[in-house]
């Protein structure tokens, strides 16, 4: 990916896919320059299905206009030009750019100069196109095949609200047609289950201007976060977790000694209170901290596993906020184990295991599972980062399961284990974390007494399973495009009577079934029955009861499941026993999966 921070001074290592991906970037760019001959451009990287450009331009782009570029850069791609790669000193590459009036490409090489003491850069050539580059490109352009660009957005440069806002142009590309239509059927079916848009439909949330970044959940939305929280404090119970409650706004002074003051202040709220400085919590680990210190504690009580469902805030840009996947305010299904050395390697497995069977649950099948090692901004010193690292990489090994590297992504505090779900729509979303931390129990001068009858530091563990709630629903509702599983959805069957007539012996089997915990509404409302049971459909709702005279004579109802077609006539009962079924299941595979 290219970067305004790395070297240019030798080509990245890209896949196929991803040099095929970072040609097509260099070609639109040359195409925007062929029709807008005054554009300055900033960068344009790869991403993870496909590439982007940041350009500042004369006028503003608007959807007609991505159809514009890709006529030219078919008639660039059909010039058949190869890429030529070369290098420049610094000042031949600033002298170069700044005729050209590229003042971001000037910057960037500037930035090269100044703070990792480059020499040298590199440009690529295309026709009679040049851009600053790492590389690496195709040979000839004819070899890009398929791409499509997809959309617009708006994008600081350097993602700095103070500095221009330039404008993004997106797109992808593929080896061969047939992928490429492949994805572009993805990105449409996207549009359908985007998360914002069936909030709205299906009630589940809103957005305000008065409350940016930060959403408010309606009754069936809370349905369905409670059902989330049930869950976990299920699966709490036989993994031995106790849940505490800890205060949202604590004097700034456990922020420094925590080191989130150094490290993540720019991402906290602050308030002062009686001529002190508060801050609201960005974490739960500090307050949990206070917990395990309250008292004196043996090496007999480890491990100590607290679980905490408290309200965060943290300050998320206004360019970066999106719907429930990046919020201002939010819940973790949050935990911290308060362990042994000794007890490090068995709790993270224990850990592992909790969380790949929650996915299991929910459908889960695909993660891909990332070490994250020592970032560069990091407290502590490398001898217990070596040790922490090294114990995370001993679990991995032995799970049997591929991993990959992610240098300088660990937390500040520690090297974590992150895990990413791949959603109906082939994206990986990374939800929950295991983190490893020596250094914040120091901090804090935890303490236990030993078998030795000394007191010694315990090892702290931050898990989380589902990560943020906000950002879990919207990724799950995107997974299952609104249509929850019969135990998470909040209504979970709807009562049709045909006619008025119908209507108490309706009402009658809804409330019983309230009183069995499921969650059931009539539409008694005098429209047709083909309204009724389409708008069934529509909210999603998993089972449409319908009861007419035959149906009421047999004590039964034809049940039409959503999605389906097709009714099946079952008798009260058998609705019952199924209903109560769906409703435990959660229960009944997480009890079969933990053995």
């Amino acid at each position: 990916m290219s970067s305004p921070l790395l070297d240019l001074e030798e080509p990245e290592i890209l896949t196929e896919l991803e040099t095929i991906r970072h040609s097509c970037a260099h070609v639109m760019a040359h195409a925007i320059q062929k029709l807008w001959p005054t554009a300055r451009f900033g960068i344009g990287p790869t991403i993870e299905d496909g590439f982007y450009y940041d350009v500042e331009l004369p006028t503003k782009l608007v959807p007609e206009d991505l159809h514009k570029i890709e006529k030219e850069m078919k008639a660039i791609i059909g010039r058949g030009c190869d890429f030529i790669r070369r290098e420049h000193s610094i000042n031949e590459a600033i002298e170069f750019f700044k005729s050209k009036d590229q003042i971001f490409k000037v910057e960037i090489i500037e930035n090269l100069r100044d703070k990792l003491g480059s020499t040298t850069v590199s440009s690529y050539q295309e026709g009679d196109f040049v851009d600053l580059c790492r590389g690496p490109h195709v040979k000839n352009a004819k070899e890009i095949k398929a791409f499509k660009l997809t959309s617009l957005a708006g994008a600081y440069w350097r993602g700095n609200e103070k500095n221009p806002m330039l404008q993004r142009i997106y797109g992808t590309a593929f080896k061969s047609g047939e992928e490429l239509q492949e994805h572009l059927k993805l990105i449409e079916e996207a549009k359908l289950r985007d998360h914002r848009k069936l909030g709205k439909e299906l009630d589940l949330f809103s957005f305000l201007p008065e409350a940016p970044a930060s959403p408010f959940f309606h009754p069936k939305g809370t349905i369905v976060y409670n059902r989330l929280v049930e869950l976990m404090r299920d699966l709490y119970k036989p993994f031995e977790y106790q849940e505490v409650i800890t205060p949202q706004i604590l004097d700034v002074s456990l922020w420094k000694t925590s080191g989130h003051y150094d490290n993540y202040k720019d991402n906290m709220y602050f308030t002062d209170i009686d001529e002190r400085e508060f801050a609201v919590k960005p974490m739960n680990c500090p307050t949990h901290t206070f917990i395990f210190g309250s008292q004196k504690r043996s090496y007999r009580e480890l491990p100590i596993r607290y679980a905490d469902f408290g309200r965060l805030h943290r300050y998320e840009k206004s360019g970066v906020t999106q719907g429930l996947t990046r919020v201002r305010t939010f819940c973790q299904d949050d935990a911290h184990i308060f362990c042994t050395a000794d007890q490090i390697e068995s709790e993270i497995k224990r850990t592992i295991q909790m969380i790949l069977t929650t996915y299991d649950l929910f459908g889960f099948k695909e993660i891909k599972i990332g070490l994250g090692t020592r970032p560069e901004k990091k407290a502590g010193d490398d001898a217990i980062w070596d040790q922490s690292e090294a114990a995370l990489k001993r679990v991995l090994d032995g799970l049997g399961r591929p991993y990959t590297v992610n240098a300088g992504d660990g937390a500040f505090y520690g090297p974590k284990i992150d895990f990413q779900i791949r959603d109906a729509l082939k994206r990986y979303w990374q939800c929950g974390t295991i983190q490893l931390d020596f250094n914040m129990p120091a901090r804090f001068k935890l303490s236990y007494t030993g078998a030795d009858n000394t007191a010694h530091q315990p090892v702290m563990i931050h898990r989380a399973v589902l990560g943020s709630l906000e950002r879990f629903i919207g990724v799950f509702i995107e997974h299952c495009a609104g249509a929850f599983p019969f135990w998470l959805a909040p209504v979970q069957a709807r009562f049709v009577p045909i006619k008025d007539t119908h209507n108490d012996f309706c009402r009658e089997k809804m409330q019983q079934m309230k009183l069995m915990g499921i969650r059931v509404e009539i539409d008694d409302r005098n429209e047709s029955m083909g309204l009724k049971t389409r708008e069934a459909q529509t909210q999603k709702i998993p089972f449409s009861l319908v009861a007419g005279d035959r149906e009421i004579a047999a004590n039964s109802f034809a049940v039409r499941k959503y999605g389906e077609r097709e009714s099946k006539v079952m008798t009260y009962e058998e609705i019952t026993i199924l209903f109560q079924e769906l409703n435990h299941l959660p229960k009944k595979v997480l009890h079969t999966s933990l053995g």
